[in-house]
């Protein structure tokens, strides 16, 4: 083994406290050598929050000022712990506990439990869900298996905010939560859970938050046990903490102050379970003689994915909002953001994939590249592009989509109706494939309407929407397509992407992807309605969805691409709009660039055809009215390239021609009308009246695919002459 191989694999331990300090900067400095009192850590995205910690800890015990079996440090994942544990390790200072909240108050009740309560510790469930079906039947309450995880999440909520059932449906209307069943319902479920649970003599996880707290709140000998052991605690991603942990903690202090906490209010993405940022940003009120230490050094991303990430905190609102934390980034310069704007899904997902296997050739290992996206009902539309383009990938947080439960059961049923298919009532009145496929899918779940709020129950509707679609997609690409049809073409791509994979581009929710890094990242389906959600409904929801882009954008280290789809499907409406949080930062939404000093971000909107038809790359910076000059932001104006309002010098002999001339292609086409131009696009060739192919492709709406099949016919009409002379599109060609 080699000097360097083994320096890397096993780094040498530091030989005195002081070289402990070496290699941080200014910030992380006083972070390590803060050691008495009260300490607050506001740590940005990729400014080594846990490297900061981690010195410390290791200073103060290689100082001899901290005991290591004195020092607890508490996180909120198994990994994280045992990360912090490693480098605690490689430092010299071994023997500190770092634990999770529920491991750490585990062993303390087990220990415990004889002395203040007597006899063993009951038997902890690790899994709710039999018990609230127990309760739901006793209640004479039919829950599927989705709603018994929705009610379970509710359940557990309700206890991580120290909630009783009899005050669980006020406590939803205070919050103004969206519970996925009648709040009265669900507090009669939550007590007879609890009834359950007492009869069994079992406890859940929150149960060993809530006992530990109820013990050292009775039992001040037991309290002071556990102070006189733990003297010294740290609290990472303090922004998550819920009500009952923030209480477990302060009675693990006492009224002491040996306390330093890490966090950043603009990375708290899971309210939804009783995470809030205000126990953070309370504590200097909290403790006024705390030592704040802000960490803005960004040594993950380069500049230019600083600017966006400071960006999208600029315009945000709200109590997190006052406290961001302005990042600098510590890398060298690299390549802008690029915003691409696709005509539908699919196209978006080949495009996408298409830069993956790009960036993949160009040296970036597959295990440094991720797509991120809000649900993950989205997943299925890439897992088949990367899978058609050969990109091994890998799933996070999430089943593979032909291998989520609802949607095997579909299947089968759709295998089964193909099977019997006339004799099938369940398809009595289903003419064509898709509404065939409803008929199905509406026994599984599927409505033609999303079910309220978050949860299981709209994960499994969105799954089965995305069946639908998928039907929708496949009939229209295959005219008189039967149900075996479909079936065969949904067993083929299951088959494809239950392929065994190496390592491979990452695909994950927002959400999963938290406390992750790659050095490329794509965020997709950026659309209002996606991101923020369409359930989304109040201003502190909208700010979390903005904070959960934030977080996905501090993912990427070089590399960042951020699109969306104008419609779901080839040939639908565009009716879609850019998420409303990229206003003001992509080119053409406003006065702020997303470039990085003079520099502007790039801007590209994607084709719908297949591989191979390129996108093509849009002037940067601002779309301004050619008439007065104000910043264009609405799509209809931007195409147009003036204010609706500002004079118009359209030629209209020439758009009614081009009207007519568009009526009856999409009768050839048996096509919308808008699907071959919109009416603004026909405005737009108008007025500008374009004389050669490159004139007419920078009009928006045009785009390469429709350039190659109505170009000659458009360019004729515009030189006044006939569009179906030599070199106009056939029929046939289309």
């Amino acid at each position: 083994m080699t000097a360097a191989t083994h320096s890397s694999l096993f780094p040498r331990v530091p030989e005195t406290a002081d070289a402990v300090l070496d290699g941080l900067d200014p910030e992380q400095r006083e972070v390590a050598t803060a050691l008495r009192g009260p300490v607050c850590v506001l740590a940005g995205a990729g400014t080594g929050k846990t490297r900061a910690i981690t010195h410390r800890i290791a200073y103060g015990v290689r100082a001899g000022v901290l005991q290591p079996a004195s020092v607890l440090a508490v996180t909120f994942t198994n990994r994280a712990a045992g990360e912090m544990r490693g480098r605690l390790r490689q430092l010299g200072a071994g023997g500190v506990q770092a634990r999770t909240f529920h491991s750490a108050a585990l062993r303390q009740l087990q220990f415990f439990w004889p002395k203040a309560i007597g006899g063993p510790l009951p038997r902890l469930v690790e899994r709710k869900v039999q018990l609230v079906a127990e309760a739901a039947a006793r209640c004479r309450v039919r829950l599927d298996r989705n709603e018994l995880r929705d009610v379970t999440a509710e359940i557990e909520w309700a206890k991580v905010t120290q909630t009783v059932p009899a005050d669980y449906p006020a406590a939803v209307a205070r919050t103004r939560r969206d519970a996925p069943r009648d709040p009265a319902e669900i507090g009669q479920l939550y007590a007879m859970y609890e009834q359950l649970k007492g009869e069994r003599s079992v406890i859940d996880f929150e149960d060993v938050l809530l006992l530990t707290v109820g013990i050292l709140q009775d039992r001040h000998d037991i309290a002071e046990q556990i102070r006189s052991q733990y003297q010294h605690f740290v609290v990472d991603e303090y922004q998550d903490v819920s009500p009952l942990q923030q209480r477990l903690l302060e009675l693990w202090l006492g009224e002491r102050d040996s306390l330093c906490v890490v966090g950043d209010a603009s990375q708290t993405i899971y309210s939804f379970t009783g995470a809030t940022p205000d126990h953070l940003l309370d504590f200097r009120a909290r403790h006024p003689q705390a030592t704040v230490v802000k960490l803005v050094r960004d040594y993950r991303s380069t500049p230019q994915v600083v600017h966006l990430a400071n960006g999208l905190l600029d315009q945000a609102r709200g109590r997190a909002a006052e406290h961001r934390l302005e990042l600098v980034s510590q890398r060298e310069r690299g390549p802008e953001p690029v915003y691409t704007e696709y005509g539908d899904e699919p196209a978006e997902a080949e495009g996408t994939a298409r830069r993956v296997r790009d960036l993949i050739a160009a040296g970036v290992p597959a295990g440094e590249i991720a797509v991120l996206y809000r649900i993950n009902a989205q997943s299925e539309v890439y897992e088949q592009a990367l899978a058609d383009a050969g990109v091994p990938y890998q799933l996070r947080g999430a089943e593979r989509f032909f291998e989520r439960q609802e949607v095997r059961e579909a299947g089968a049923a759709l295998r089964g109706a193909a099977r019997f298919g006339a004799n099938d009532t369940l398809l009595d009145g289903a003419e064509d494939l898709p509404a065939q496929v409803r008929a199905v899918l509406s026994g599984h779940g599927w409505s033609s309407r999303p079910p309220a709020g978050s949860g299981a129950v709209r994960d499994r509707w969105e799954s089965l929407a995305a069946l639908a679609r998928l039907a929708d997609d496949f009939a229209s690409a295959h005219p008189g397509a039967t149900l075996s049809d479909l079936v065969a073409e949904l067993d083929e791509r299951a088959a494809a992407q239950h392929a065994p994979t190496v390592q491979g581009v990452t695909l994950a929710s927002l959400h999963a992807a938290k406390g992750l890094e790659w050095d490329a990242v794509f965020l997709v389906g950026l659309t209002d309605g996606m991101l923020p959600i369409t359930y989304a409904k109040t201003d502190e929801q909208i700010e979390e969805e903005r904070r959960l882009l934030y977080v996905g954008v501090t993912r990427a280290r070089v590399h960042l691409t951020l699109s969306w789809a104008l419609s779901r499907s080839p040939g639908g409406r565009p009716s879609r709009v850019p998420s409303r949080f990229l206003k003001g930062l992509r080119p053409g939404s406003g006065s702020r660039g997303t470039g990085y000093g003079a520099a502007g971000g790039g801007i590209e909107r994607g084709g719908s055809g297949p591989a191979g038809e390129g996108a093509r790359r849009r002037p940067r910076g601002p779309v301004r009215c050619r008439v007065c000059g104000t910043t264009l932001t609405e799509a209809g104006a931007m195409k147009l390239l003036r204010c609706e309002d500002c004079p118009s010098d359209m030629d209209e002999g020439l758009y009614e021609r081009l009207r007519d001339w568009r009526a009856d292609r999409a009768r050839e086409l048996g096509q919308p009308a808008y699907c071959v131009f919109t009416d603004k696009t026909l405005m737009a060739i108008a007025e500008r009246v374009p004389g050669s192919g490159g004139e007419l492709a920078v009009i928006a709406g045009v785009g390469a695919r429709k350039l190659d099949r109505f170009g000659a016919d458009v360019l004729a009409i515009c030189a006044g002459e006939d569009p179906g002379g030599e070199g106009a599109a056939e029929p046939e060609d289309v």
